[in-house]
């Protein structure tokens, strides 16, 4: 199960990753939050796999929120869904630590996409000496 905190000052776009996220077996929207500032709070208390953090937010902006969660729970995984288109922004946002950047104006699938890569990563590949097995 992949447990995904959704975080967005916006609560009719927190609605809609929520119906759009739910729909993938094995995956449950664990919380929301409706700024940066209780995004921090609820991944501390609820420990999400993934969260989906939007930039602009009151109380606390997405790159801060970030950091924290990041310095706080390191295993547990950014993504940045955003309106801002800046090169800057991208850059502060891996900075911070999240592993994805993608824009609200893209189709839902690339933000499907993402989460899937990650989660992915999260496996450890085999070790040399299996993977050896597997070629033979």
């Amino acid at each position: 199960m992949i447990r995904i905190l959704l975080a967005d000052d916006h609560n009719v776009v927190r609605k809609g990753l929520r119906g759009i996220l739910e729909d993938y077996d094995g995956w449950h929207v664990c919380g929301e939050a409706a700024n940066g500032r209780e995004a921090v709070e609820l991944a501390l208390l609820l420990k999400p796999d993934i969260i989906v953090m939007d930039l602009a937010m009151p109380e606390m902006n997405g790159i801060e929120a970030t950091k924290e969660v990041k310095k706080l729970l390191p295993k547990t995984e950014v993504v940045i869904l955003t309106m801002h288109d800046s090169e800057e922004l991208i850059y502060a946002a891996f900075q911070a630590g999240a592993k994805g950047f993608i824009l609200k104006s893209n189709d839902e699938l690339e933000l499907v996409r993402a989460i899937r890569e990650i989660t992915a990563q999260r496996y450890p590949t085999p070790s040399p000496s299996r993977a050896t097995l597997f070629e033979m």
